[in-house]
């Protein structure tokens, strides 16, 4: 065909295209909603309900900038030469710090952390659960353990399942289901990026296995930290000068002791970062800490032995340059030295992180960071300007900030390698080790399609012995972890009278106790204080904690709404099934003196024309100055566009009044599959963006995305996912640097796909749920998945986990503004006799609805409510301090669901899990 754009699929049959307001041309419909914008932005704030920035975090707009620019550095060598080492400063100057325009967009959280990673220790050790060895594709070995976990707390039993090879541990999570038959098999094909293997895995029955595995994940880093500090004075320039001062000053002992205790080395019983403790060989005294369950060894360069003779401090370097994190303290009240230090005079190849503090006159804290370009970012990023008023919020601030740092160092080419060799020794000889003669009799040769949960065909009574066995040893072991300080069994922090008390930012308030209704189908947020949502028994309005009201009967069977404020209408798509689905058009002024709830016969005046059969639609994100509605009917894409845009209504709402007769149609195309995802890309006016007509929608196929053009009718290929069992979830459009692209999100997988980049293959950003979630929502800087039972939390700019939370019969029913989400968890919880906030005073008067929690029969569904401020609000000053009023003891106590407890320290629960049972019986 020729003129055919490269890379485009062959032309779509455009059916019919027609375009509204054609008394204006594009660039005349562009220039007047652009001066309608700057007129009156305000209107537009209250029309949406949000405001600017919310509206710019919630459609993922964000930057990698934000974490500093890199920098090339010259080293002097000895012998007079010059070395170029490449750093990425942090300092709030770089342009896309001072571009940035939530201040700190994020709140400090930890990535990945331990009690939250390390599954093997938590969710199997001392519990009873298989484990396979075998070979993959390539012929390298590797081990498959699996348990079926159960919350007690919240009677959610999951399958999770960790694969140890030697680019690392993978873990997923896989859903229990009494009457499905699970296999090793299906969970193999459930891992990414592991192909079918020819011949299956053996089940080892040898409880020394456990040992073993745990040496394996441990190889993910350590759990306590040693972090060099350095303290340099004005004017010094190598590492000679400034590791030969003696002492310090009366500020750097103010920051000593902000820092962590000062403690006497010699016979100290707990983590010592591999400082002497027996004869004072690294000095008499050391600073030490705990934050959230991590032992922290500060090397602290004036108190780590001093030498007179000796210009070079050998023995000082020795520790100091062997830390993968070092502080650097510059001693200079106006300043002017971060801009000095220069992060090659300290000669190491070890250290890829400097943090470099300074204390002005003010007593407040200013910070910068140099990190080596290879390290990966890391959060959180600074704030800009990145000066700290609080000391203590400084000192959160800063820790974890190192803590990120170091683990993000471990994913660096040199460390990545260092762990990946080690690892395949190790399992290697695991493999040697469990599958020599000897050990033959201990392994399982049961077919590979054989259910996990088959009892081995044992006498009862030998093999209930060796599940004991097998139990108890497992407990032991993880009791001497915990004994000599290597597991992830705190969330303890030491500090000052100042500790910080921070609420976490996915904190949860209950917006309504108990809905009437036990199955939801679609929602969305009205206002700040309403959701419109769609149910088995009907179309309900429901108020914050205060009463629901029946707009439509159950007569109208709706499967999708959206609540467009700017211009006062609601869509919905309803039918009995999708050949005789419609959408329907309503102004949300008329619902508001609804009293009696409308039924199927009584809306048929709303009928969107040349809608019916549609299966699927779509509309532009909000905040965009268009409303644009994608509709699929079958194989068949008609695009609408609201005739008035956001712009003109806010300033002239009179005007727009209109319902079915206010969409206008664009154009109709035919596709070659029916579609089952669409993403109305707004590509904005930027000099690489297509004309004002060239309107894109990303279409979701069975196995692939296409870049729709319906204006000149062509489908360009975006992305395939090659494999047996794909299931698209969405696509969302993210804007970095201000230009669009998107987040694709398939079976356990992101991918990050530029539109304008043809066929790429680039995965550096990509990263994996342990979950496959059935909704994602994007809120810089989180990305949230959603499952049945569990919610995971991530970090978008790294994929890193910040935090997962299980909780029965979950499901996410609206994101357009604030995080809106239902779920059968109690609303009191065990162990705990505060109650959840309910952000309506009336829940607390004798009218409240009785809660039926008392019958284990019974649970209600309850919706729950995060904000959107609290997620993107930027939180570095303004956190409270232990001499205020305390409402939150530590950063993971929720509002929301319990963890799964984390082992006790005394390890005397019952050896035989109840997870025992539930594997030997099910089928």
């Amino acid at each position: 065909m020729e003129g055919k754009p490269r890379g485009a699929r062959p032309k779509l049959q455009r059916s019919e295209r027609v375009f509204s307001e054609t008394h204006l041309t594009s660039w005349e419909v562009f220039v007047r909603d652009s001066l309608l914008t700057l007129a009156w932005p305000d209107l537009l704030n209250v029309v949406s309900g949000s405001t600017a920035s919310d509206l710019i975090s919630r459609r993922g707009v964000f930057s990698r900038r934000y974490y500093g620019s890199v920098e090339q550095l010259q080293q002097a060598e000895g012998d007079g030469q010059e070395l170029c080492r490449r750093f990425r400063l942090e300092n709030g100057e770089s342009p896309g710090e001072k571009d940035e325009m939530f201040g700190s967009p994020s709140t400090p959280v930890l990535e990945n952390p331990e009690y939250q990673t390390r599954w093997y220790f938590k969710y199997f050790l001392g519990k009873l659960h298989q484990n396979y060895v075998g070979f993959d594709s390539d012929k390298t070995p590797f081990f498959l353990s699996i348990v079926l976990n159960e919350d007690t707390n919240q009677c959610v039993p999951l399958y999770r399942a960790i694969l140890f090879r030697k680019t690392g541990a993978q873990k997923i999570s896989l859903p229990y289901a009494h009457n499905k038959l699970l296999t090793v098999k299906h969970i193999l094909s459930n891992f990414p990026y592991f192909e079918k293997v020819e011949k299956g895995p053996k089940e080892i029955f040898t409880p020394d296995i456990q040992k073993d595995l745990l040496l394996l994940e441990e190889q993910e880093g350590s759990v306590n930290f040693k972090f060099g500090v350095i303290y340099m004075r004005q004017g010094q320039i190598t590492d000679d000068e400034i590791l030969s001062n003696e002492f310090g000053s009366l500020q750097f002992n103010k920051f000593l002791s902000l820092l962590g205790e000062k403690i006497q080395l010699r016979g100290w019983d707990k983590y010592r970062g591999g400082l002497d403790v027996k004869g004072d060989m690294t000095g008499r005294h050391s600073v030490y800490t705990i934050y959230e369950g991590h032992e922290i060894m500060f090397h602290v360069s004036t108190l780590l032995p001093y030498s007179r003779d000796n210009k070079q401090q050998v023995e000082r370097k020795r520790h100091i340059g062997n830390d993968i994190v070092n502080i650097v303290f510059v001693d200079d009240v106006d300043g002017k030295g971060l801009n000095v230090f220069n992060p090659t005079c300290i000669k190491s190849q070890f250290t890829h992180i400097f943090a470099v503090i300074n204390l002005d006159k003010n007593n407040r804290y200013r910070l910068s960071v140099f990190s080596d370009e290879a390290v990966p970012l890391f959060g959180p990023s600074l704030p800009c300007p990145p000066v700290f008023e609080h000391a203590e919020v400084f000192r959160d601030f800063l820790l974890i900030k190192l803590i990120n740092g170091e683990k993000a160092t471990f994913e660096t080419p040199t460390f990545a390698k260092k762990r990946k060799r080690t690892l395949d020794l190790l399992i290697k000889d695991l493999y040697t080790e469990h599958m020599t003669d000897s050990r033959m009799t201990m392994l399982n040769r049961r077919a590979f399609s054989d259910v996990l949960a088959e009892t081995p065909r044992h006498s009862r009574m030998k093999e209930d012995s060796r599940q004991i066995e097998f139990v108890r040893i497992g407990q032991a072991l993880k009791l001497e972890a915990i004994v000599r300080g290597d597991a992830p069994t705190s969330l303890a922090s030491a500090g000052s009278a100042g500790t910080v008390f921070k609420r976490s930012p996915w904190e949860a308030n209950c917006f309504y106790p108990v809905f009437p209704a036990t199955t939801i189908f679609a929602s969305d947020s009205w206002s700040d204080n309403r959701l419109v949502t769609a149910t088995d028994e009907g179309v309900y309005l429901v108020e914050d904690g205060n009463s629901h009201r029946l707009l439509f009967d159950k007569t109208l069977q709706v499967r999708q709404v959206n609540v467009v404020e700017p211009h006062g209408i609601l869509l919905l798509r309803a039918g009995q099934s999708n050949k005789e689905s419609k959408v329907y058009v309503f102004r949300l002024s008329q619902l508001e003196i609804i009293f009696e709830p409308m039924s199927r016969i009584d809306v048929k005046d709303h009928r969107l024309e040349r809608t019916r059969g549609a299966h699927l639609y779509s509309l532009s994100r909000p905040g965009g100055s268009r409303l644009r509605m994608a509709v699929a009917i079958g194989k068949k894409l008609i695009l609408f566009q609201w005739k008035h845009s956001a712009a003109w209504t806010a300033w002239c709402p009179s005007s727009d009044t209109d319902t079915i007769e206010g969409f206008n149609l664009l154009w109709e195309i035919n596709l070659n599959e029916i579609p089952n995802l669409m993403t109305i890309l707004d590509n904005g006016w930027t000099p690489n963006s297509p004309s004002h007509s060239d309107i894109l929608v990303c279409v979701g196929y069975k196995n692939h995305w296409d870049i729709v053009n319906g204006r000149s009718g062509y489908a360009h290929h975006l992305h395939t996912v090659r494999g047996d069992r794909v299931n698209l979830i969405t696509a969302l459009d993210l804007y970095e640097d201000q230009e669009v692209q998107l987040l694709l999100c398939y079976n356990h997988t992101c991918h990050f796909q530029k539109i304008n980049e043809e066929n790429t293959k680039s995965t550096e950003y990509d990263f994996h749920w342990n979950f496959v979630p059935s909704d994602i929502v994007c809120v810089f800087p989180y990305v949230i998945g959603f499952t049945s039972n569990v919610m995971e939390i991530r970090l978008i700019v790294n994929g890193n986990l910040v935090h997962s939370m299980t909780m029965p019969n979950l499901q996410l029913i609206a994101s357009k503004n604030d995080i809106f989400f239902s779920t059968t968890a109690p609303e009191f919880f065990p162990g705990r006799s505060d109650r959840l906030d309910v952000d309506c005073k009336l829940l607390e008067q004798k009218h409240s609805p009785p809660s039926p929690n008392n019958s284990p029969e019974a649970r209600p569904l309850r919706i729950y409510k995060i904000p959107l401020h609290a997620l993107n609000k930027n939180n570095s000053n303004d956190q409270c301090t232990s001499n205020e009023i305390p409402t939150w003891n530590n950063g993971d106590t929720k509002l929301t669901v319990p963890e799964q407890p984390r082992v006790s320290r005394s390890a005397t629960s019952s050896p035989i899990p109840p997870s025992k049972v539930k594997l030997a019986t099910v089928k």
